[in-house]
């Protein structure tokens, strides 16, 4: 593990010092892409000014909503479907084609019922996440040992402990990769509805400096979105290899 991430690293500061390269050399132009480290100087500007405090702040607010009702509503409706197979055939076919659906073009629909704020944005990162969470809450449940169900029953564990002390810990490998997924999908359905549709937050404003020829806050901004969620990623990704650990895998 420790060689593999020694490899990412390398992998990616050498894109980052090659972009830097091609940026100063005039090889990329500067209508088209600023040199990295132009892009965090202007973006620690702006963290320094607070002028983009409120839009980072609802845009996080908005993910975060997201992400809660996504893992929360894919958990559920998956140990759902997972305890119900005759439902569970009767959706897999949508299940399978579920990401083909253009989810913004309901926005409209979603504005007309829940009004012009946040709440359309909100549900449009939760239909990107949600999906990812059912998937993979039914692939964990679907691969816990028979044998450990029994033995919970043998053991006189209710449905409830055995929920908790048998199914949970033996599917936690699944449902990190499905809460990974859906912090990712929530970031990529509220930050692109944002850019379309919205008139705050930060897609819209990353959306503002494009029209506007602001190749400096533009890129700072997605600068900004970029290191955000990889740190959120890799906090989950540190936490699952301990869970793992512990476990002896």
């Amino acid at each position: 593990m420790k060689r593999a991430t020694w490899i990412r690293t390398l992998v990616i500061v050498g894109f980052v010092l090659l972009l830097e390269a091609l940026c100063r050399w005039g090889v990329i132009g500067r209508m088209t892409m600023i040199p990295p480290s132009a892009m965090a100087e202007h973006l620690w500007k702006l963290l320094q000014e607070g002028r983009y405090n409120g839009d980072i702040v609802q845009t996080l607010r908005n993910v975060l909503a997201a992400f809660v009702l996504a893992v929360v509503g894919g958990f559920v409706l998956g140990s759902l479907l997972h305890a119900w197979p005759r439902a569970r055939r009767a959706v897999d076919p949508f299940l399978a084609t579920y990401y083909a659906i253009p989810f913004f073009a309901f926005y409209p629909l979603l504005v007309v019922i829940f009004g012009l704020n946040a709440a359309p944005v909100i549900l449009i990162g939760f239909l990107f996440g949600v999906v990812a969470m059912i998937l993979n809450t039914l692939n964990g449940l679907d691969r816990i040992p028979p044998v450990l169900v029994k033995t919970a029953r043998i053991a006189g564990l209710g449905p409830l402990r055995t929920a908790l002390l048998v199914k949970l810990p033996s599917a936690a490998p699944q449902l990190f990769t499905g809460i990974k997924l859906a912090i990712a999908y929530s970031f990529i359905g509220v930050i692109a509805a944002e850019f379309i549709m919205s008139t705050s937050g930060l897609g819209y404003s990353i959306a503002y400096a494009f029209n506007n020829f602001d190749n400096r806050t533009m890129y700072a901004l997605m600068l900004f979105i970029i290191v955000l969620v990889t740190v959120v990623n890799a906090f989950f990704h540190v936490w699952e290899r301990r869970i793992m650990a512990r476990r002896g895998l």
